[in-house]
């Protein structure tokens, strides 16, 4: 009689776990069949570039981060934590920019369309250089 019960239990048990590992592949095959039709949009968001203090004796450590990765989109805005003036000015001609005079603690923020690398520089100081990529 003992017999006859336990081998129900295992049965049970077996029919039980058969079950669960079918519904599991049928969620996990449903879940990788979906797909969406319009590509996931990329959100633009801000970045920020700071120009610390003594930065013009600090060559690629004058514009904070550097390099700086944002995408297609993105704006970036510079502070100039210095006690002098400075620019960000692009260097390539594919992301065109020049803030002109930043004074000390002013800032300066420009959005980037095209997708590159792109070198700027500050037109007061020769070694003052920085790069931002867009992708």
């Amino acid at each position: 009689m003992h017999q006859g019960i336990c081998v129900k239990g295992v049965d049970m048990i077996r029919q039980v776990a058969i079950g669960s590992i079918g519904l599991c592949l049928v969620c996990v095959i449903s879940a990788c069949g979906s797909s969406s039709s319009s590509p996931t949009p990329v959100t633009a968001v801000a970045a920020a570039v700071s120009i610390p203090v003594g930065a013009r004796t600090l060559g690629t450590s004058s514009y904070v981060p550097n390099p700086i990765t944002i995408t297609s989109g993105s704006s970036i805005t510079w502070t100039n934590t210095d006690t002098i003036a400075h620019t960000s000015t692009s260097t390539d001609a594919g992301a065109a920019f020049d803030s002109g005079s930043i004074a000390a603690g002013a800032k300066f923020s420009f959005t980037f369309q095209n997708k590159g690398t792109f070198a700027y520089h500050c037109t007061f100081h020769a070694g003052m250089v920085g790069t931002i990529v867009v992708q």
